[in-house]
């Protein structure tokens, strides 16, 4: 008896403690929440105990390829910043650019990657985009200067990969180029890493790329769970991480084994040098094929996607790239840069569909956002330590009062016209963020859109007619079936007649 009574006694006083210590805590974030004059949110509401309807609409609408829609319904319905209850848990999610700004530079300390690092170590180990803190500037400061562009200014880290995509492309007929961007540029990625191209293209054998998707897949439900990702994982999980790891080793080896010359295979030498062992090498290595290959993939099969369906941009472009023609071997990035209408191509397209279209950070003290909030969504909004606040690149992108009414509608010419974004300066920094912002704005941004803009341009100067199939669905833009692993695919391809 007297035992049991020195637990129920102890068990009452742990429930006390946790009473009190909330009420306390409750009582800290409404003084700080009047302090900044902070109103709540909109409420995103639940029509099921504990907010399980969240996480049933998500997977549902992820099985019906739609996510990114759902998203967009959300905030259209309540507001550009708002609350929800997901599994018990509040959470935020804004699509604010004041709010933006703030979460990834002017309050960059306030926000970590929270649980990320523990979603995805299984596939990518250690690495410049799982860590936070003292560990991710380093990384950082080492890789800075592997990317700057005199790394690849004459493009022949280019002309090798794509010289095989062109080679891997039938003379004419149709075909699905989604498959071949991903191949294409994880043969660049590893050209630029290693010295030397894996040559995907040339190999009718897929099986790192079958992992990979397979382990992404994974990692992306992962990662909709927060807290309790470790629900979703298994054999078949841990076995495409497997041969991942096992991929990156094997081109490790085999590539730092080799006697390079000076100034060859840099890049690898450097991150090795700098990584403490095999495991921390390996991770880097993963973090930035991941990088490497699968953004660009995403921005060069959704441009093809919708030049096919929009013939009058696929003239105007195909004009350009004409003109380039005539540069023959002497083209080089700086050409690439000056082809005006190419690259309100690739904006357009990046901001219709940003590569990575959703992404998170949790608060790591009790913070503010500069809006949202109150009945006009204008005064502050309360984060309070160790909530997830999720921003939705896809849906800001899409909003009618900074792109323009039209805003649904791919469009390239509104880059040279003054959309409202041009209106406001903190609008124009951090409305549009197709490769985030702040400290942590991608590394490789110049890398991926010149060779992006380099393919594109090559495989237009071999087929000058392109064109959708016939008996080929065309949906509304943002409508048509969406994959979503890390990065946002094509769920049905890209498929064109040469």
């Amino acid at each position: 008896m007297l035992a049991i009574a020195i637990i129920v006694g102890f068990l009452l006083f742990e429930v006390g403690r946790r009473f009190y210590n909330s009420k306390r805590q409750l009582q800290e974030l409404d003084l700080t929440g009047s302090q900044h004059g902070c109103q709540p949110p909109p409420l995103l509401e639940n029509q099921r105990p504990l907010g399980i309807d969240r996480l049933e609409q998500i997977f549902r609408a992820n099985s019906e390829s739609r996510l990114m829609e759902l998203f967009l319904f959300h905030f259209r319905q309540t507001g550009w910043t708002l609350k929800q209850i997901f599994l018990a848990t509040p959470a935020y999610g804004t699509v604010d650019p004041e709010n933006l700004e703030a979460i990834l530079s002017t309050k960059f300390q306030d926000f970590d990657n929270g649980p990320r690092r523990d979603i995805t170590f299984p596939m990518f180990g250690d690495g410049i985009f799982t860590q936070d803190g003292e560990a991710w500037r380093k990384s950082r400061d080492m890789l800075r200067p592997q990317l700057f562009h005199r790394h690849y200014e004459d493009l022949e880290v280019f002309k090798g990969p794509v010289d095989d995509l062109l080679d891997a492309l039938p003379e004419s007929g149709v075909v699905d180029l989604q498959p071949l961007f991903f191949r294409l540029t994880l043969d660049v990625t590893t050209a630029f890493l290693f010295g030397e191209s894996v040559h995907s293209l040339r190999s009718t054998t897929h099986r790192f790329a079958d992992a990979f998707d397979a382990a992404q897949q994974t990692v992306a439900k992962r990662f909709r769970l927060l807290d309790l990702y470790w629900l979703v994982g298994g054999k078949s999980f841990h076995r495409a991480c497997d041969e991942v790891r096992q991929f990156a080793d094997e081109i490790i080896d085999q590539n730092l084994a080799k006697n390079d010359a000076p100034g060859e295979n840099e890049f690898l030498h450097t991150v090795a040098k700098e990584s403490v062992d095999r495991t921390a090498l390996r991770g880097q290595i993963i973090n930035i094929l991941t990088a490497g290959r699968d953004t660009t993939a995403c921005l060069l099969s959704w441009t093809f996607f919708l030049l096919v369906r929009h013939p009058a941009v696929m003239k105007k472009l195909q004009e350009e790239v004409d003109h380039l023609s005539a540069l023959d071997d002497k083209l080089e990035r700086s050409h690439l840069k000056e082809s005006k209408y190419l690259q309100n191509v690739m904006k357009e397209t990046l901001r219709l569909y940003p590569s990575v279209p959703v992404n998170t950070r949790n608060a790591v003290r009790t913070t503010v956002l500069p809006t949202g909030g109150g009945p006009d969504r204008k005064s502050p909004v309360l984060i309070p330590k160790g909530s997830a606040v999720a921003f939705s690149v896809y849906t800001m992108h899409r909003r009618p009062d900074l792109f323009g009414m039209d805003a649904e509608l791919f469009r390239p010419e509104r880059w040279d016209e003054d959309m409202p974004i041009n209106h406001n300066p903190t609008y124009q920094r951090w409305a549009y963020l197709p490769f985030s912002g702040g400290p942590r704005t991608c590394l490789g941004l110049d890398f991926a859109l010149t060779e992006a803009a380099y393919a594109i341009v090559r495989i237009m100067q071999k087929y000058p007619s392109i064109r959708l199939p016939e008996g080929e669905v065309v949906e509304l833009t943002g409508v048509e079936k969406q994959k979503m692993t890390l990065v946002l695919q094509i769920k049905d391809g890209c498929k064109v007649e040469l």
